[in-house]
């Protein structure tokens, strides 16, 4: 059974993958639409996101769902596979699922200690590296685009229907919705390819099914973090303001 290596070689063909991203950003161009012709305060939005030294590892921008759509660019795309692989949030929600693994060791081969703990983890991040890195670069041939859309200014069952659907769903270059084909082969091709360095244990068609589905709820968990994250944090905020004031009223 393999324990350290496995994940190192998970490393390695993500490595691989998101270099074949790259690649097929540079040979691939978006494709903006040309009856749609951009405003200038499109432009200057577009050079606020031009690259920096850190952009790969800075989230892609929010985009509305009825504002005028365009494709995501090659570095936007990238941006992404970065951002939801090794970002904070994607990150400690791994970390939460593996913590949770070694409370109740499972499974049992990694044992309920931190070397279990960190196998777990790597085994986790991995796992998640391969399928993002599937679904960008699928995507990118596909024309999917796998960036979620806000509908702030809907009802609040229509976005919550906007969560669901989007996570089955995704934009095309011609701002039409299509099945995401390219998110189902990276979520269940990931974790059928898993198999071949999980644990024994877990290394069958049942589990990874099992994965699959666990993958599809936490993606529609994140559409919706992205659908009321930013309307609570405003919330949030505005509260404390108050009550900071509040609290300078009275000290006068």
């Amino acid at each position: 059974m393999w324990t350290c290596s496995p994940s190192r070689f998970v490393s390695v063909v993500s490595i691989l993958l998101a270099t074949n991203l790259f690649a097929l950003s540079q040979a691939i161009p978006s494709q903006p639409k040309a009856e749609t012709p951009r405003s200038p305060l499109s432009h200057q939005a577009e050079r606020s996101e031009a690259p920096s030294s850190f952009a790969a590892f800075s989230p892609v921008k929010p985009q509305r769902l009825e504002e005028t759509y365009y494709p995501i660019t090659p570095s936007q795309r990238l941006r992404w596979f970065v951002t939801g692989t090794v970002g904070p949030a994607h990150v400690a929600g791994v970390a939460f699922v593996s913590a949770c693994g070694t409370a109740v060791n499972r499974p049992g081969e990694y044992g309920p200690h931190w070397t279990g703990f960190a196998d777990r983890l790597g085994v986790g991040v991995a796992g998640s590296a391969l399928g993002n890195a599937m679904e960008a670069s699928g995507g990118l041939v596909l024309g999917e685009d796998p960036r979620y859309f806000r509908m702030p200014q809907q009802p609040f069952r229509a976005r919550i229907g906007n969560v669901v659907r989007l996570m089955f769903l995704a934009r095309s270059r011609n701002d039409s919705l299509k099945p995401a084909y390219a998110r189902y082969v990276g979520v269940f091709g990931s974790d059928f390819v898993s198999n071949t360095w999980r644990a024994r244990s877990e290394a069958n068609a049942q589990d990874a099914l099992l994965r699959s589905s666990e993958g599809l709820a936490g993606r529609m968990a994140a559409n919706a973090f992205e659908e009321f994250w930013p309307d609570l944090k405003k919330y949030f905020f505005h509260k404390r303001n108050r009550a900071a004031q509040q609290r300078l009223t009275n000290a006068e």
